[in-house]
């Protein structure tokens, strides 16, 4: 059963009169989907970072030792390379290695939020200004970057700076980054699209499924978590979502990345039923910028 299916049995059983712990009267289903905390407060309601972590976290960022990797995409029609997604990564010195969204909390802390959003832009798209025209950077944008006004410019200042085309990026965001303003996240996104980039649904599958982003978002494609493809080759259930998803997806004129990707089974799966592109450990892991350059010459 889909997270979807689950939370719906959870809501109604947890409001029925029969059950002990009866809650009263169901509240609209608004309630539940809609946090009532501001976006924006709830974003900077974190704790501080000592001085120390600061320095440590400028000194990374300055320093270079803050990784901006890329993980290979593939056009599922003829198996070409089509880009990539940028991925960060840091080596700590204490707390080893560290994924992108850690090291971005991190930031958050320490107040670096924004210079480190800058720092990765630019990084990555410097890098995809030399790759070909067809190959398209894919990049992450947080629940702090959505909630920022002043994002965009950030992002199209950037993209200027780096000499990248707006039409080659795509800008992938969540649902967890969506929690609520989504009205005025849909007109910061729509700066973006006017501008040419793309805005892709991220994780799709992985969270409470609201259709409302579909209808509200100026989205160019969706995402699929990578626990929408893992049982495509063995489950004739995942194989049904996965079908059902598609067809959607073409409903809307949206196209399908498949993540997670680790086997040829599921590579030929996603690309027989539809999917545009695909990446994952099959097509190889999140690698330097020199390693995806070689890549592109194979």
């Amino acid at each position: 059963m889909g997270q979807c299916a689950i939370w719906q049995r959870i809501r109604i059983v947890s409001y029925h009169p029969g059950v002990i712990g009866y809650a009263g009267p169901m509240p609209a289903i608004a309630e539940f989907e809609r946090p009532r905390t501001d976006r924006r407060t709830r974003v900077e309601r974190r704790r501080q970072a000592t001085p120390a972590q600061v320095a440590q976290l400028e000194a990374a960022i300055a320093g270079g030792a803050i990784e901006v990797l890329f993980q290979p995409q593939y056009l599922c029609e003829s198996g070409m390379l089509a880009g990539a997604e940028a991925l960060v990564r840091w080596q700590h010195p204490e707390q080893g290695l560290l994924a992108g969204d850690r090291v971005f909390a991190m930031a958050q802390d320490a107040g670096l939020a924004g210079e480190l959003v800058r720092f990765v832009c630019i990084t990555a798209m410097s890098a995809a200004v030399s790759w070909p025209d067809e190959h398209r950077l894919s990049i992450n944008a947080t629940a702090r970057d959505l909630a920022d006004p002043a994002y965009p410019a950030v992002l199209l200042e950037c993209l200027a700076g780096s000499g990248l085309p707006p039409s080659r990026l795509t800008l992938e965001i969540t649902e967890q980054a969506l929690l609520d303003g989504l009205a005025d996240t849909a007109r910061m996104l729509e700066r973006l699209t006017d501008k040419g980039i793309a805005i892709a649904l991220d994780d799709f599958g992985a969270g409470f499924c609201n259709f409302r982003y579909l209808k509200t978002l100026p989205l160019a494609a969706l995402k699929l978590d990578r626990s929408m493809v893992e049982g495509i080759t063995t489950d004739r259930r995942d194989l049904a979502v996965l079908r059902a998803i598609m067809a959607m997806a073409r409903a809307l004129d949206l196209r399908v990345i498949a993540e997670g990707i680790e086997t040829q089974s599921q590579q030929a799966a996603v690309c027989r039923e539809g999917c545009d592109l695909w990446q994952g450990f099959l097509g190889g892991a999140a690698m330097t910028g020199t390693a995806y350059r070689a890549l592109i010459e194979v």
